[in-house]
């Protein structure tokens, strides 16, 4: 159990990348860790190990966000063992980068699930049981202005996702529930470089300002900063932590 003045947090996708950072990161800053995988059991294990060993609270808990009880199913186990849940990172989402006219229905279907339809369920969830004063941060990306050719459907899930979050701010105003969107650039895991050859890397490093690709911790420290009580005035915002790249 957690301390009463222990903040619960909810993660999706926390077993690897992005979300694995973001997961190690809050549980340094002393608040109390779900963290959500799919499939990959040992590898949420290892993120639980992680944090405990630097003397953190965390709890692996499978579920796919992609279907109807997934979000449901991890506040029932976040709240059966912290008591309550205080912060929801929508994190996980899928890529398949592909021209339009390639796209089949099952394709497409497979990133609306898990991006668009998994954060709406996570959102509606959030705003039915966060406690007042709670914090939510979704996951954009910086394709939503670039508009490269092959992201089509996944900019088109992430584009949404800002406009939920746009519009979720305002309705949770009252209660003191933030809700803001993270759009990162370029990150070094295995969703981004799934697929693409030494080439295609080096030409989207040349991209930057900063010559490099962006590191999970470079998100998961603005993560950080917006679940913070510093973080508090920051309310229905994109923040696009790219290194520079417009």
């Amino acid at each position: 159990m957690t301390t009463q003045a222990q903040r619960v947090a909810i993660i999706t996708g926390a077993s690897r990348g992005i979300g694995a950072a973001i997961a190690r990161q809050l549980a340094r800053d002393g608040i109390a860790i779900i963290v959500n995988y799919a499939t990959n059991p040992e590898a949420a294990d290892q993120v639980v190990s992680a944090i405990s060993a630097e003397g953190g609270t965390a709890l692996a808990v499978q579920a796919d966000i992609g279907s109807p009880k997934g979000m449901t199913n991890l506040f029932d186990a976040a709240e059966g063992a912290f008591g309550g849940v205080d912060i929801l990172v929508n994190n996980a989402a899928v890529m398949t980068l592909s021209p339009l006219i390639e796209v089949d229905d099952e394709g497409f279907q497979v990133q609306v699930d898990t991006n668009l339809g998994g954060v709406f369920r996570g959102l509606r969830e959030a705003g039915r049981r966060l406690r007042d004063g709670g914090r939510i941060v979704s996951f954009s990306s910086s394709v939503v202005g670039l508009y490269q050719p092959t992201y089509g459907v996944y900019a088109a899930t992430k584009a949404a996702v800002e406009a939920l979050t746009h519009v979720f701010a305002k309705e949770l105003g009252p209660r003191r529930i933030t809700v803001n969107a993270v759009a990162p650039g370029p990150v070094e895991t295995d969703l981004f470089l799934t697929g693409k050859s030494d080439e295609q890397v080096k030409a989207i490093v040349g991209m930057n300002p900063m010559r490099r690709l962006g590191q999970p911790e470079d998100i998961a420290s603005v993560v950080a900063f917006l679940v913070s009580p510093e973080g508090g005035w920051i309310n229905g915002q994109t923040v696009r932590a790219n290194g520079g790249v417009i």
